[in-house]
């Protein structure tokens, strides 16, 4: 194949700048959650060809670590470009593939253009530094040490489903201006999405075997691609479950894991409700609530808490819920195990005494919008991620019972606190055990220049922008000896 996929819509990968179909003639179909319908058709590639990849990928490493800087930033100027080009063409395949709303798709694109430009940027601002010996004790001025950032390698970037493009380039974009060479493995929905991102960058100019592709299944060459002696840097988004996974099995190879979280909403008692009510609807169920950073969980106390549900339920009963072309919010799930998750999630919340105040329907693998009240800490939906149009509200006595429900899961992304005294959002926000606390926000990834993190089995390492390219590469110092 000379293309990204031919008249039948069978994908290739992208191994050393040529659309390849694998040689064991092995694809796996990917079909629509939206209605059935077929998408198109990926590789299934075996351990031999994932073994040439690679092989490609250090081959091009000395070249691509030798470009300067303005002219990788200039081909990922061009990617950017070119993206916003097919921005439409792209969102089309998104909506379908993943069963995204057509605004959140296109803003997708568009986003991940922005993110390029940015990134591109933040590379060319990377400076070596000079440190004199003479600054430490009994150092001497004759000892000079220059410094800079070199690339770690071959990355592995393991993107996931809910958001194919923008989390694919969050792993490319940064690994590519920080000299190293990249094999994207995408989640197999959302991959044809991912592919055509990868299109980009190489009509935007990207050397042979600088950047290539992977499909397949994970249980065939998941864990030999990740274990391979030659992978010096995995990047992986998804699951907390296959993050620990990868986590016993790296063997010393440095990872950046985005995974799971089970990001609260305080709402105190001095916050505006409308405003926290309004701001939460459009956190918990953007996208069906398939996002990491969505809000998962409300914990508030019995003084509000029967207003608060009386205005979130006017929001939830607003929201458009159907086919992502009809302009919704709420759209079908990825697949019919997310439904039957989310379902059972509810029923366990109902069955141990939740008060249901809308929701609990579902058509298929499409899952409406369900809030439920007086949940307590014995029901599943107090834990587990949903990942699906759910929000839970638990009533606690006071903020120190909030906080140390918060504290109690096993997830450490993100916590939303509202309240109009800072001080008191300040003094709450300290004892929060996530990455970010968002003070009168809903939990959200962006911008994508902060800093984004998890803790305990929310992930490991920082992302954004200048994070992610000092995460994918090292410093090395050189130095200089000088003589009387």
């Amino acid at each position: 194949m000379s293309e990204l996929c031919n008249e039948k819509l069978v994908y290739g990968n992208l191994v050393n700048g040529r659309w390849m179909e694998s040689a064991s003639g092995n694809v796996i179909t990917v079909t629509s959650p939206v209605d059935g319908s077929f998408i198109g058709e990926i590789q299934a590639v075996s351990k031999e060809e994932v073994d040439e990849v690679i092989r490609y990928s250090k081959e091009g490493l000395s070249s691509w670590a030798g470009v300067p800087i303005f002219e990788k930033a200039r081909i990922l100027y061009k990617a950017a470009e070119i993206l916003e080009e097919r921005a439409e063409e792209i969102a089309d395949i998104l909506m379908m593939e993943i069963a995204k709303d057509r605004k959140s798709s296109v803003s997708e694109v568009k986003r991940t253009a922005d993110f390029l430009r940015f990134t591109a940027d933040a590379g060319k601002s990377l400076e070596g530094i000079a440190v004199s010996g003479e600054n430490f004790p009994g150092g001497s001025r004759n000892k000079i040490s220059y410094v800079r950032r070199v690339p770690l390698g071959t990355v592995l970037a393991i993107s996931p489903f809910n958001y194919p493009i923008n989390l694919s380039a969050s792993k490319i974009g940064p690994a590519l201006m920080g000299g190293n060479t990249v094999i994207l493995k995408p989640a197999t929905q959302g991959a044809i999405s991912a592919l055509h991102l990868v299109k980009a960058l190489q009509d935007a100019g990207l050397p042979e075997g600088v950047l290539q592709t992977v499909t397949g299944k994970g249980s065939e060459i998941g864990d030999y691609i990740v274990t391979h002696e030659n992978i010096n840097f995995i990047n992986f988004t998804g699951s907390t479950e296959v993050g620990r996974h990868l986590s016993k099995i790296s063997c010393m190879t440095p990872l950046l894991l985005e995974l799971g979280g089970k990001d609260a909403a305080l709402v105190l008692e001095d916050a505006d409700l409308k405003y926290a009510a309004s701001n939460i609807v459009e956190g918990a169920f953007s996208y069906s609530g398939q996002r990491c950073t969505a809000v998962k969980r409300i914990i508030t106390t019995d003084k509000i808490a029967d207003q608060l549900v009386d205005m979130l339920k006017t929001g939830i009963e607003k929201l458009a819920v159907g086919d992502p072309r009809d302009n919704v919010v709420v759209t079908p799930l990825i697949d019919q195990k997310a439904a039957d998750f989310a379902e059972f999630l509810i029923q366990d919340a109902i069955a141990k005494g939740a008060e249901l105040i809308v929701g609990n329907k579902r058509e298929g693998n499409l899952v409406y919008p369900t809030l439920l009240d007086k949940v307590t800490v014995d029901m599943e939906i107090a834990w587990k991620e949903p990942f699906s149009p759910i929000l839970p509200i638990i009533r606690v006595k006071d903020m120190d019972e909030a906080v140390e429900i918060a504290n109690r899961s096993e997830y450490g992304l993100q916590t939303s606190v509202f309240t109009k005294d800072i001080n008191k959002a300040f003094r709450i926000a300290e004892k929060l055990e996530v990455g970010t606390v968002q003070i009168n926000n809903k939990t959200e990834r962006g911008p994508d220049h902060f800093p984004f993190l998890g803790v305990k089995a929310s992930g490991m390492g920082t992302q954004g922008v200048k994070y992610s390219i000092e995460a994918m590469t090292r410093p090395k110092a050189i130095t200089i000896n000088l003589t009387e």
